[in-house]
This record gives structure tokens, sequence and C-alpha cells, in this order.
């Protein structure tokens, strides 16, 4: 369920991309006492740690591409009502390629709360890390 959040999260900054992309663009995980574990940097670039799925995992978004610990995405549509952002959003896990939509709510600064409907109806707050 973690990195099904994760790439919903991502898919989601993506696209939001159009309004708020330097509000979202960044390293995103579900508990930010677990940055250091889960994200660094290399070449100024953010990467996940080795083990970063051990740790709270995340999101790191980059413009439309949104990358978790076992999936990538590239956000294919985007819905903006203000406060609330609905996205589709091609992903992959290295095998197969499938479509996710998923809701982003802007729930503060640096957080926001990723939701999804199918396949399990699912809400997870996330925070973004300074890096």
């Amino acid at each position: 369920m973690r990195t099904f959040n994760a790439v919903l999260f991502v898919l989601l900054v993506a696209q939001a991309a159009s309004t708020q992309a330097a509000d979202l663009s960044g390293a995103w995980t579900i508990d930010a006492s677990a940055c250091n574990q889960v994200f660094t940097k290399e070449n100024n670039k953010l990467a996940f740690k080795k083990d970063a799925d051990l740790n709270a995992g995340g999101l790191i978004v980059q413009g439309k591409q949104i990358t978790g610990t076992f999936q990538k995405c590239t956000v294919k549509s985007l819905h903006d009502d203000g406060q609330n952002v609905r996205v589709i959003a091609a992903c992959s896990d290295g095998v197969a390629v499938s479509d996710v939509s998923f809701d982003i709510t802007l729930s503060g600064e640096n957080k926001i709360i990723l939701s999804s409907k199918a396949p399990v109806p699912i809400e997870t707050p996330y925070v973004r890390c300074s890096m």
C-alpha cells in the first residue's frame, strides 16, 4: 500500500506543476523524521537511499515525473479546482504500465494529502523534506 500511495502522490504533484510546480517539486514522505533515511542528493539531484522503502518511503517530484521507490509515473492529465487536484498518470513498475488516478489536497505549508478511491479507498498525508 505504501508504494501505491507514493506513486499516487508523485502523480498528483507532477500534474499540479502547472499552478504550483515550485511548491510541489521535491522530496515527500509520510514521516518527516525519516527524511534523512529516505532521501539523498547525488550530483545535486534528489535520489532514494538504498533501503528507502524500509524507512517510510516517499516520492520525488520533478516536473511531470513522479518517482516512488518501486514505480515511475508521468502525468497525463490534471484538473485543478483550487484546493484539490485530480491527476491521471501513466505508471510503470518495470513490468507493466497502467493509468492511475488520484486526488491531491493541499493541507498546509509543505503538507499534502494524497487520496484514491480505487482499487481501495486510501488517504495518506505527506510532508516535504528540506533537502
